[in-house]
């Protein structure tokens, strides 16, 4: 296992943190409260074991049962080997004391007297605006910290570049930040500049979701053939993140023995700095296809524009072809901040005649109004 520094805390940590997130359920459903214990403690331990000292949890996963989990595997001395981190259920605090209510429920679910690394859970600016502030949150989190429950403080964040700026730059005593972030989300929430914002201050950071909630572990078949085929495409997707100077860990979501066993060879291959230029190239190209792929070819060239109707076909399109590779609640915001909708389509096919692409557009607009009309 190769460590790096956690930030300014002089704490070393494994390049590989163990997310509990997707733990082996004995339902199949990936989130259940049904988790298998005896995989999910073994998985974890073997992990231990390996040299991984860093298992990351939180409140809401697995239904809240990660927690509970996650403190019995860590009996039996591995809680000793183990820095331990979890995330304040930021949204349910309704009052300054419920903070602490949280938490001392956490710490008995854990069974242990202190969390290493406490997150506040899923920051945006609502939350900042609406809990933190409003409650006095960050007041609470040191008081617990100077009570030895807490050790560092840091928060996981769900928003876009600005709001990552104001709640970064909102208290100058954050320990680290957790991010997500993959070769794909180089520009979306805190993305490349929010990095390089977080490696300035010199803070510790976390990342997760390097494999875009796992679809960059079995790419489209266009990504899958930009990357070269002396690494898999989990592989490329993590060294792409340990090759960042001011990442201190990454974390993986593992749900099988054989995904930890994997991952554990792949960080003992892992470095700073350890891609070349051609390599860094390559991602860009997978980039370019990833963010390019499309349902539907429009090049957007606006032969069809204007429609007689008010529909904007390319803007529809667009919306549509984000389906797949953007969460549908963000392609539904694109797709209904429009003022005509693909329903508003009579079929008169002037639009046909036009497109250089030969897009069946009337075939498609009845196809795109019933995805997101049922979504």
């Amino acid at each position: 296992m190769k460590y790096r520094e956690f930030g300014k805390t002089g704490i070393m940590v494994s390049a590989l943190g163990f997310g509990a997130m997707r733990l082996p359920t004995t339902d199949g459903d990936p989130g259940s409260r049904n988790i298998d214990v005896d995989k999910a403690v073994g998985m974890i331990r073997h992990a231990i074991d390996s040299g991984i000292n860093y298992v990351d949890t939180a409140y809401l996963y697995h239904k809240y049962s990660s927690e509970t989990l996650v403190g019995r595997a860590l009996q039996d001395g591995y809680r000793e080997k183990t820095y331990l981190a979890t995330k304040s259920p930021v949204w349910k605090i309704e009052k300054p004391e419920d903070f602490d209510k949280y938490l001392d429920e956490q710490l008995g679910k854990l069974q242990t007297d202190h969390i290493d690394f406490y997150l506040l859970h899923a920051m945006n600016r609502d939350r900042w605006d609406n809990v933190i502030l409003k409650h006095d949150v960050l007041k609470r989190a040191e008081m617990a910290k100077a009570a030895g429950k807490i050790k560092y403080i840091g928060f996981s964040f769900h928003d876009d570049l600005d709001a990552f700026k104001l709640i970064l730059d909102g208290y100058d005593k954050w320990d680290f930040c957790q991010i997500q972030y993959n070769y794909i989300d180089t520009d979306t929430q805190a993305g490349l500049e929010g990095y390089n914002m977080v490696k300035e201050r010199g803070i510790g950071l976390v990342i997760m979701e390097p494999l875009l909630g796992g679809k960059l572990a079995v790419p489209p078949i266009q990504v899958k053939n930009a990357l070269d085929s002396s690494r898999t495409p989990v592989e490329w997707a993590f060294d792409y993140i340990w090759d960042h100077e001011g990442v201190s860990l990454l974390l993986s979501g593992m749900s099988t023995m054989e995904q930890v066993e994997e991952n554990l060879v792949f960080a003992d291959r892992s470095g700073k700095g350890m891609l070349t230029e051609p390599e860094k190239e390559m991602f860009k190209k997978a980039k370019t296809i990833y963010d390019t792929m499309a349902l539907v070819p429009c090049t957007k060239c606006q032969y069809c524009m204007p429609c007689p109707f008010g529909l904007n076909i390319p803007g529809i399109f667009e919306a549509y072809n984000s389906t797949a590779i953007k969460k549908m609640d963000e392609s539904k915001g694109l797709y209904f901040a429009m003022e005509t909708l693909a329903d508003a389509c009579t079929a008169c096919k002037n639009c046909e005649e036009q497109c250089p692409q030969n897009i069946k557009v009337s075939e498609i607009m009845p196809v795109i109004d019933k995805l997101f009309a049922n979504s």
